[in-house]
């Protein structure tokens, strides 16, 4: 698929841009309303898609609880048991608690942690089924209130009779954005990944304690064009970090479920150093 389309996709998901506005501007695109639909049909997320790992997997235990004071999220975990747990949040998309979400929380499950996945649209009802309602939603959610109810749910994960006390926190596009929010605001953070996310506020990067692991596309010019600037600040203030960027993939490479701009070695050796990083700060 061409990259301009792509781009414009990007744009929209990523914009208050109009589904009418989009299509309009898809079709002159691709020269047809038949051609935008079908480009759009291949970009934009299908959930069916979404398993990797089976909600039914026998090494699994899979809930949904409710944070004290905090949102719904979705919970996975070994089956089993054990009293010494590490804990990863997994802060979702501008789509909400998506199939894919759940998905990338029972990778993680597998793999040893204990994974909870907020829906930070409990408040509004949750996640609706229309992804563009979806982000309409997550657009109107305050960013101090969400990281609040992100750092509610680290302590509630933390506080588990079954966690060995660490906690990390991965988050993709909005929800990679979030991750770099919570990691200046929450000093009790044990590690961070962040997929894809935009930059945050560099006055307050100083205030990051906990080791980041950052991932990026190469063809993701709206993200990256903070890299340099977020850089040198992490630089500045001491902070631990490692940068990786993906070349010739686009935003939200990891995401399976978005055939057209999904990139299986990227995401694979994205996820192994995701996994990887989590092993030697949680476990």
């Amino acid at each position: 698929m061409r990259q301009d389309v792509i781009d414009l996709y990007d744009a929209f998901t990523h914009s208050k841009m109009g589904r009418r506005v989009f299509m309009e501007r898809m079709t002159k695109l691709t020269g047809s309303a038949a051609a935008a639909l079908a480009a759009v049909k291949l970009l934009q997320p299908d959930s069916a898609a979404a398993a990797m790992i089976a909600e039914n997997d026998p090494r699994l235990a899979i809930d949904t609880v409710t944070i004290d004071g905090g949102p719904k999220a979705y919970w996975a975990k070994p089956a089993g048991g054990g009293n010494s747990q590490p804990g990863v949040v997994v802060i979702h998309e501008n789509r909400g608690l998506t199939p894919y979400i759940q998905d990338v929380a029972r990778r993680a499950a597998v793999e040893g942690f204990s994974a909870l996945a907020p829906d930070l649209l409990s408040a509004s009802g949750g996640t609706p089924s229309d992804p563009d309602q979806a982000r309409d939603m997550i657009g109107t959610l305050a960013p101090t209130q969400t990281v609040e109810d992100i750092r509610t749910t680290i302590s509630w994960l933390r506080s588990r009779p079954d966690s060995n006390g660490k906690v990390g926190l991965v988050g993709f596009c909005w929800g990679g954005g979030m991750v770099n929010l919570v990691a200046e605001a929450e000093p009790t953070l044990d590690a961070a990944v962040a997929f894809y996310g935009p930059t945050p506020p560099l006055e307050q990067v100083a205030n990051i304690r906990a080791p980041l692991l950052l991932h990026y596309a190469g063809l993701d010019e709206r993200v990256d064009a903070g890299i340099p600037d977020y850089r040198k600040a992490l630089d500045d203030a001491g902070v631990k970090y490692d940068l990786y960027m993906y070349d010739g993939v686009n935003h939200a490479f990891h995401n399976d479920t978005s055939a057209e701009r999904y990139s299986p070695e990227a995401a694979k050796l994205a996820w192994q150093r995701t996994i990887d990083f989590f092993k030697a700060h949680l476990v």
